[in-house]
């Protein structure tokens, strides 16, 4: 079985039902929704960068929450659309490596992201008058610091021990790599890698109590001031909502770890690119109505007199 020389490109089955037109059709929605997710999430990163007064916490993890989304988009669109166009549905194995670690990365930096975010709405709700103490500068550079090496070093793990043994087939039934995709290629499979894939679960667990926990503490404070229920809706209601769609993702995983043996190549396959793709276009447009200082400064842009006279 070692002896077994990996494939130097591997097939992506999951197009392989799809005829030309079918492909068309869904280059067409997948190119306008690449660009508008791009234009989206840069929008709001450079409001929050050029605006100093969006310069807070809250702010910055929200900067970072886009850049996440971008890093998503990337690593998935471009090669999704070279499939469609090519009919051509290989990826060498070196850029499968590379999409699969960026993969990785975005799916547990989501976490991190949100986790950081739900710190920062506890912190200013059931404790505002120590916010600024306790979300100082070193605070949130930690914080941000934690949101990017925690993903990383998980990415990196992943698909280390994913390419661990050798690969003894090259048929992916995903559009596109992640570590659970390559781990299913492998010849064999050891203990240590499924020891690591139940805490990659169980880190995301943890994550997911660990923001049912803040917000339980939220609302709590929430219901004896109006002051704070305000605070509630204008800033938590978005976060909310996009870790439901987060935690909505697990499935995807789910579905890769047992082969998704239940349901057709094509029901899981438009599953698995509707949960990759709809949170980046969802995430800055929530974000950009509920948020006060970031709308405002949206309306201000499309008002001013260089957008009127375009």
């Amino acid at each position: 079985m070692h002896n077994i020389s990996p494939p130097h490109f591997l097939t992506v089955m999951a197009l392989n039902e799809w005829d030309w037109t079918s492909r068309i059709i869904f280059f067409s929605f997948a190119l306008p929704a690449y660009l508008l997710t791009i234009v989206l999430n840069a929008a709001l990163i450079m409001i929050i960068a050029f605006e100093k007064a969006l310069h807070e916490p809250m702010y910055i993890f929200l900067c970072n929450l886009c850049v996440n989304d971008l890093c998503r988009t990337t690593g998935f669109y471009p090669r999704a659309l070279v499939y469609l166009l090519t009919e051509t549905n290989r990826i060498s194995l070196e850029e499968c490596i590379v999409q699969g670690l960026v993969i990785v990365i975005y799916a547990t930096g989501e976490f991190t992201n949100l986790s950081v975010m739900a710190i920062d709405r506890y912190i200013a709700i059931c404790q505002p008058l120590r916010y600024h103490s306790i979300m100082s500068p070193f605070t949130v550079r930690s914080l941000v610091t934690f949101i990017w090496i925690f993903p990383f070093f998980m990415s990196v793990m992943a698909v280390s021990l994913a390419l661990k043994h050798p690969l003894c087939r090259h048929d992916m039934n995903r559009l596109f790599c992640e570590h659970l995709s390559l781990l299913n290629l492998a010849c064999k499979q050891d203990i240590f890698q499924g020891t690591f894939n139940g805490f990659v679960y169980i880190s995301k667990a943890v994550f997911f109590v660990f923001v049912l926990i803040s917000y339980f503490k939220i609302i709590l404070a929430c219901r004896k001031s109006k002051v704070n229920r305000e605070k509630f809706y204008s800033t938590c209601v978005p976060h909310l909502i996009s870790f439901m769609i987060t935690i909505c993702g697990l499935s995807d995983s789910l579905l890769t770890r047992f082969k998704a043996e239940t349901l057709s190549n094509i029901a899981s396959t438009f599953l698995s690119v509707i949960i990759l793709t709809v949170p980046p276009v969802v995430n800055p447009v929530i974000y950009g109505i509920k948020l006060g200082p970031i709308r405002a400064k949206i309306l201000y842009i499309f008002k001013s007199p260089r957008i009127n006279n375009l």
